[in-house]
């Protein structure tokens, strides 16, 4: 290491404990991590003021450019607010990336398998390797997709799984996203906030590029078009300004050079889906959508819905569209469901997992739902169809009056609840209220599924910038760094 590393960057000085964690930056001496060396010689090297005002311009410039998501409060009234975003970026090596992509490949090519067995053959029901309780009582599974064959077989061509690293270091899957998952806007944005910021920084690294994700989402759209059509058309299908993640749907779309809609100006003629233009109806052959199931097709799902398309079912039943992601795949990201993924992917690929699940205990099974009602005050509760850190309780900072109404819930819908032991997890040095400090960290990877698996290196790091906190969402306090993964 260069011997000036030795003076302590004054962003560190009596202020930064790595804990009982594992640390993202630094190693159990306090040293950095090799590929974190030249990071920690620019923060030694930066004046507290010339630090603040670069954090100022990347703040102005994410307020310019509308980089903003919306919380909702007890009156279900939409705040919106700055995506926030911290300058101290989080480094993987290639080593680890390629183990990680490994993993990512194999999990959702066996999710992607596990969706079209459920709803075609059941062989996993039958054979007893999942309740069907399970699988049925699933809020998310759909009935009405038994025997729709998606083209090419994908369910989920958009994947967003949450790892976490333990205290060993040890990446591990918190859940999998398999419906809209969202935040690939930030992971984006924020790598030409660093660029604007930093850009001496990108000479000293090899940080493999990250912009090319829109091109690679649309050419995995376009590859599982119906009929191997050679020139699709695309849209993307959005609820509306008031959504929280508009912002995100937007950009995606004017990235990919495709048509942004809302339900109103689709419409459904003989099996086919059209988009109404200035010039008449244009045939729509991918739809990538950001709405729940619930709300796409007014005449099979939700009837008062004012969001989706009336008779988009049956266009995608002819085989005359598709829906990127599938209708029904919520049933592989149900958290329940989530318990099971190493024996999903033993039973459809013959292979051991090459990532790991943090250890979860399911209420639905007697021994399970005792030990959780046991032990409230060291577990972390979710319910199974809740996201956004909504729906969860983190025992060890719980209030026994939570407790006790999470022990009533969980003895009258048992189903709807999982259980998991508190995650160490990581830490990464963030800088915040002029102080620089260890927040809890997780990564989400973005995969893409159409003729091949296809994941942009490095995705959404999320960070807990409450101290203490282990919830990252946004909606929940939390904020994101740019994600660097190197290419040697």
């Amino acid at each position: 290491m260069n011997q000036q590393a030795d003076k302590r960057p004054w962003l560190l000085e009596n202020s930064y404990e790595i804990g009982d964690f594992f640390d993202e930056m630094f190693a159990g001496d306090s040293n950095p991590h090799r590929h974190y060396e030249p990071i920690y010689e620019q923060l030694r090297d930066l004046s507290r003021e010339s630090f603040e005002e670069r954090r100022r311009q990347a703040d102005i410039a994410f307020l310019y450019q509308g980089i903003t998501f919306t919380v909702y409060n007890k009156e279900d009234e939409g705040i919106e607010r700055i995506f926030p975003f911290d300058l101290i970026p989080r480094i993987i090596p290639h080593q680890e990336w390629d183990f990680l992509e490994r993993g990512l490949t194999q999990r959702v090519t066996a999710l992607n398998l596990f969706l079209h067995d459920i709803y075609h053959e059941q062989r996993i029901i039958r054979e007893g390797l999942i309740p069907p309780e399970l699988i049925f009582g699933a809020k998310h599974f759909r009935r009405e997709m038994i025997g729709i064959h998606p083209p090419r077989n994908v369910y989920a061509h958009i994947v967003g799984s949450d790892l976490v690293r333990d205290r060993n270091g040890e990446y591990l899957v918190l859940e999998d996203n398999l419906r809209s998952p969202s935040g690939v806007s930030y992971m984006l944005e924020n790598r030409q906030a660093m660029k604007r910021t930093f850009p001496n920084l990108f000479q000293k690294y090899e940080v493999r590029p990250n912009e090319h994700y829109p091109q690679e989402l649309l050419a995995t759209l376009r590859s599982v078009a119906p009929h191997d059509m050679p020139d699709p058309t695309v849209v993307l299908l959005t609820p509306g300004i008031y959504n929280s993640a508009y912002f995100e749907h937007t950009f995606l779309a004017r990235q990919m050079g495709i048509e942004i809609v809302e339900g109103r100006d689709l419409v459904v003629h003989d099996n086919h889906v059209y988009t109404r233009t200035t010039r008449g109806l244009k045939p729509v052959d991918v739809i990538y959508r950001r709405i729940d199931d619930e709300f796409i097709d007014p005449l099979s799902f939700n009837h008062d819905s004012m969001l989706g398309v009336s008779g988009l079912l049956n266009a995608y039943r002819a085989g005359n569209v598709t829906l990127a992601n599938a209708i029904g795949t919520g049933v592989a990201d149900d958290k329940a469901v989530y318990a099971f993924v190493p024996e999903i992917i033993r039973f459809y690929l013959s292979e051991e997992p090459i990532l790991q699940n943090v250890p979860t205990y399911l209420a639905m099974r007697d021994e399970d739902r005792k030990y959780i009602l046991d032990h409230l005050d060291s577990l972390v509760v979710k319910s199974v169809n809740e996201s956004g850190g909504y729906g969860m309780l983190v025992g060890t900072q719980s209030t026994q009056a939570e407790r006790d109404r999470f022990r009533e819930l969980i003895r009258i819908a048992p189903r709807n609840f999982i259980a998991q032991p508190t995650v160490s997890l990581s830490r990464h040095p963030t800088y915040q209220d002029g102080e620089l400090y260890g927040c809890h960290v997780d990564l989400r990877p973005y995969i893409l599924c159409g003729e091949e698996v296809r994941i942009v290196p490095g995705g959404l790091t999320r960070v807990a910038l409450r101290k203490g906190s282990l919830v990252v969402n946004s909606s929940q306090g939390g904020g994101s760094k740019d994600t660097w993964v190197l290419g040697k």
